[in-house]
């Protein structure tokens, strides 16, 4: 193995350029040459490719985004477009993909090893923390924090004028992000998913805290909550309770940016270097990640299913805690 490719696909996560720079300089240290794929799949198969030195990757390591950029392919999902996919790599003299990504990313790198039969690992690079085979990704860390200072700032206001915020927060199929900042906020409640908690629910949380002289609340909502958004919900809760002065954040793309946090720079450095290192092991169609502070290698069959079952405890203190 003489080559090694690397790309980010999907939406962006803090902590990419971190393992970036890690896939790189370990490919480098161990006498292979290191190639950047800009645009994800996209550029996979139009084939925007650029040797990656020691030096490319410097100063990158504490940089939000992604140097190589991202993009959501469409033509990736066919047989064609991977075949086309292909094509690049082998003229390019590629002998092995490394992929940066979540759900989507490595649901297609599956199907493109089963046709192709190309050496691809994979790297948790998502902030939603639902792929299963690594007990945290790549951006979780970051966006939580991200979160946790937004919310913080927030209840400063809510504070000082006896509101009843609903703060959005990022998770479509996951609740990860929002149980973990609900948890660390001391959140009134926290809708997602997995808490189950219904709108009549949510008003009678409300009124115990009114009851216990609470002067706010904040109540943390996945986007992916069955009832709607934060918008949607506070409305449903008007509807029911019109006491509450209301207000709503939704903070949207704010989490994906920023800095990486420290657990996230090194996260990504550990994943990146056992990478390069699977590949060179013979390792394939694997997701390379962490669980018990140990490094694992996952099939991608595996990893994609996702893994919020395992928030039952968070789920759980967040309703003791949030009396």
């Amino acid at each position: 193995m003489k080559k090694i490719a690397v790309l980010t696909s999907g939406g962006d996560a803090p902590g990419m350029n971190a393992a970036i720079r890690s896939v790189v300089r370990a490919a480098v240290y161990h006498g292979c040459e290191a190639v950047g794929v800009f645009q994800g799949y996209q550029g996979l198969i139009q084939g925007d490719f650029k040797r990656l030195h020691v030096r490319s990757v410097a100063k990158i390591l504490g940089r939000g985004g992604t140097i190589l950029k991202s993009a959501r392919c469409q033509e990736f999902r066919t047989e064609e477009g991977r075949r086309k996919a292909h094509q690049q790599l082998l003229e390019h003299e590629v002998d092995a993909l490394v992929v940066i990504g979540g759900n989507g990313t490595f649901e297609g790198a599956m199907h493109f090893y089963r046709e192709t039969g190309f050496p691809v690992i994979g790297l948790p690079g998502t902030i939603d923390n639902d792929l299963s085979g690594s007990d945290f990704t790549i951006g979780f860390d970051t966006a939580t924090n991200t979160v946790v200072e937004a919310v913080d700032k927030i209840r400063d206001t809510a504070d000082s004028h006896n509101r009843l915020f609903f703060v959005e927060v990022m998770g479509r199929d996951s609740g990860f992000i929002a149980l973990h900042a609900g948890i660390a906020t001391g959140a009134v409640a926290v809708m997602t998913p997995e808490t189950k908690i219904t709108i009549e629910e949510l008003v009678a949380i409300l009124d115990k805290g009114q009851a216990s002289n609470k002067t706010s609340s904040i109540v943390i909502v996945a986007e992916g909550h069955p009832e709607g958004g934060a918008y949607e919900i506070a409305k449903k809760v008007h509807a029911l309770e019109q006491r509450y002065d209301t207000r709503i954040t939704v903070l949207g793309h704010l989490q994906r940016g920023g800095e990486p946090s420290c657990f996230d720079r090194v996260l990504a450095s550990k994943l990146g270097v056992a990478a390069v290192e699977g590949l060179l092991s013979g390792k394939r169609n694997v997701m390379a990640g962490i669980i018990n502070d140990q490094l694992v290698y996952f099939p991608f069959e595996e990893v994609i299913v996702n893994k919020t079952q395992q928030l039952e405890d968070e789920v759980r203190i967040a309703r003791i805690l949030s009396i």
